[in-house]
């Protein structure tokens, strides 16, 4: 719509002017924004094309173009003698357009003059920068990457829909170890959907707790055809995956962002599956030589055990053990007679000082002086040793060698009396 859009009197004249009581009606928003739209010069736009289906008997092609990295994209319209043939979806382009706003359903698209394919040496050195950036972040350390299981339970496969990179990830590793399973997620591999399907299949299988390892294959192409498997979040979701991740998207020379985030980046389908399943033949090899080998080892333990037995057998203490005990005897009995020697002589050095020591206690004892005829007297308060603690009509206890006296006391005479 070129011709200026006029504003009834009545209403504001200036979108800022506009308020609660005196809006625009939405068809006069509506042809204001065309008419902005329609002051816009032509100019050059780059992104990613997809939903293209070429119409031979059109004059007009019509495709979908996507921002590069933002999930943002704009319906396109091109005169068919203006599309190159290679025109395809997943192709990196750049165009020169004229943008157009649809003022029926306010859409805006853009009208294609001029198309242009983007050099790919610019898109190698985008790719590197992104790779630069997020090695600084760490995310493809040696350390951080997960160990691969030796014979997992189950195996998920990431591939294209009946993809010949499917049959070479599941032929090579079932003729490798044929009882292996396998969760097959097919999703787009080429094109701006690919990398949010391959991510929705990740982290399904992630959370499959039966699943121990899962391979994302494709199989080559060209640099725009393996773009999807340079997509940061893609990148990302594989580094925080927490079933070890194999890639298989290129060949050789073919090195999309992912394979560095992968815990193992296998040139070929056909090489991930080598390294995902352990070769079961290869594998019964190694476990025969294995058994050779410990069979080999114990029999020669067994050899020299057995010689250090016979050898330890000829040893005197061995071959006759008594001759340890005897010559010990000997000494058994020597030690003994000394012992009872020596205890003899105790014993008789002790009689003689114990009967020393009986005779003196016996001289000492108040019994020896009683048989001698003496007589001790006692009363109540004990033994008397002084006549003049005794008064006539006492009643005494003589106490002699043999029996006991009662006395009573008819006279008392003091020493002096004596004399």
């Amino acid at each position: 719509m070129s011709s200026q859009v006029v504003v009834p009197p009545d209403l504001p004249q200036l979108a800022a002017e506009t308020s609660a009581d005196r809006p625009w009606p939405l068809a006069l928003l509506s042809n204001k924004i065309s008419e902005y739209v329609a002051r816009m010069s032509p100019l050059w736009v780059e992104g990613e094309v997809l939903q293209y289906t070429p119409r031979a008997s059109s004059r007009v092609q019509f495709f979908t173009l996507r921002d590069l990295s933002e999930q943002i994209s704009v319906n396109c319209k091109a005169w068919t003698n203006v599309v190159p043939d290679d025109f395809a979806e997943g192709s990196r382009v750049i165009l020169r357009v004229k943008p157009d706003y649809w003022v029926g359903n306010g859409s805006l698209s853009l009208q294609v003059a001029e198309v242009r394919f983007a050099g790919v040496g610019d898109l190698l050195a985008r790719l590197e920068a992104l790779r630069k950036r997020l090695g600084e972040e760490g995310l493809f350390r040696a350390d951080r990457k997960k160990p691969l299981p030796f014979l997992p339970r189950k195996i998920g496969l990431i591939c294209g829909s009946n993809a010949k990179a499917k049959d070479d990830v599941i032929v090579n590793a079932q003729a490798r170890w044929p009882e292996v399973e396998f969760v097959i997620r097919e999703v787009k591999v080429q094109g701006a959907a690919s990398p949010e399907q391959v991510r929705g299949a990740l982290a399904e299988l992630d959370d499959m707790p039966e699943v121990d390892v899962i391979v994302i294959a494709r199989g080559g192409g060209s640099v725009e055809d393996l773009m999807p498997f340079s997509d940061e979040g893609l990148v990302r979701a594989v580094v925080a995956a927490q079933t070890p991740v194999v890639t298989a998207i290129g060949h050789e020379g073919d090195r999309p962002i992912v394979d560095d985030a992968a815990d193992y980046r296998a040139s070929t389908p056909t090489d991930a599956a080598k390294r995902i399943v352990p070769e079961v033949a290869e594998e019964k090899k190694i476990l025969m030589e294995g058994v050779r080998r410990g069979r080999l080892a114990i029999d020669r333990r067994l050899t020299v055990a057995q010689s250090e037995l016979e050898s330890l057998m000829t040893r005197p203490v061995l071959a006759n053990p008594h001759s340890l005990v005897d010559t010990h005897q000997d000494d058994i009995d020597r030690l003994r007679d000394r012992l009872t020697e020596l205890m003899d002589r105790k014993i008789e050095t002790g009689t003689v000082a114990l009967d020393s020591l009986v005779r003196h206690l016996r001289s000492l004892s108040p019994q020896s002086v009683l048989d001698r005829g003496y007589a001790v007297l006692r009363t109540r308060d004990g033994v008397v040793r002084d006549s003049s603690t005794l008064e006539v009509g006492d009643r005494v206890e003589a106490l002699l060698a043999s029996g006991k006296l009662g006395l009573d006391v008819i006279a008392i005479r003091s020493s002096d009396d004596n004399e």
